[in-house]
């Protein structure tokens, strides 16, 4: 079945969807994105994601092409038209087309496209069994904040854990973890503290991360916010990340060495139960 796409306000079958080959969210990156999923036919931290949005946007002085509630709309209409009960929404946004050069171009309209990808969250495998990790030295640009589409550097992390064996990666930079290649990364202390980096232009600011630690404050977990090691990962009790497409997955394995005892933690089970419950309490 033809997915329906939404290309610059019209809705139109994945296989006839066209942008400019002079856009410059293909020819220089010059575009941002974001990642809303779905589950029971509802948006999860939609707020959430268009208020980054509008950040990354504004970082970039890209205007925003549509009005938020008309994104909404569309996210709706798509899930309505692709009958999709849980996944994700995939947004981007990029500067326009213009003939190929450096600067801004004048009178350029940006371009926004959206579509659907059908993915378990709820009863992911995954998140049952836990996921194992290389460490990759982070080569990103500096404005990690900035959720761009510039994402080759993630892609060779992943495609380096693949090849390992592995389901991601985890960047470091002068010896500290930075995050996952697509999401944010956290250790628990055998004091139950759970560890993550603090907010700045090195990491993205998750909108999981966000609502997972306000979720944890909320049950009176202990909380860190600042840079940690592998060597200090590979010790600690328990591992997880966060991301809008996985919710909560725990960390069983770094660099083939296990974590805690091999298996998913309680703590990050927890996490996952109460983002979830969460969630669906919360569906917009």
């Amino acid at each position: 079945m033809t997915r329906t796409v939404y290309v610059n306000g019209q809705y139109v079958p994945e296989d006839k969807a066209q942008i400019s080959i002079f856009d410059r969210g293909f020819i220089f990156a010059d575009g941002v994105y974001e990642v809303t999923s779905v589950i029971k036919g509802g948006l999860v931290d939609f707020e959430g994601h268009m208020e980054r949005l509008k950040r990354s946007l504004r970082e970039l002085s890209i205007a925003l092409p549509e009005n938020i509630a008309d994104i909404k709309e569309a996210h709706h209409e798509l899930i309505k038209l692709n009958n999709l009960d849980e996944g994700v929404i995939y947004l981007q946004i990029s500067r326009g087309a213009a003939d190929r050069d450096f600067p801004f171009p004048d009178g350029a309209m940006p371009t926004l496209i959206m579509f659907t990808q059908e993915k378990s969250l709820l009863d992911a495998p995954l998140a049952k069994t836990g996921i194992k990790v290389i460490s990759v030295e982070d080569i990103r640009w500096a404005r990690r904040d900035i959720k761009s589409v510039g994402l080759l550097a993630p892609v060779l992390a992943k495609q380096a854990a693949k090849e390992a064996g592995c389901h991601d990666a985890w960047l470091y930079q002068d010896d500290y973890v930075t995050e996952g290649s697509s999401n944010n990364a956290y250790i628990v202390t055998h004091d139950n503290i759970i560890v993550t980096r603090q907010l700045s232009n090195d990491i993205l600011h998750g909108i999981t991360r966000y609502a997972v630690l306000a979720l944890a404050k909320e049950k009176g977990m202990k909380i860190e916010e600042r840079a940690f090691t592998i060597e200090e990962a590979l010790q600690a009790k328990e591992a997880f990340i966060t991301s809008a497409s996985t919710f909560v997955y725990p960390v069983i394995e770094i660099d083939q060495q296990s974590i805690g005892n091999g298996t998913p933690g309680p703590i990050a089970t927890r996490l996952r139960e109460l983002y979830i419950d969460n969630a669906l309490a919360n569906l917009s």
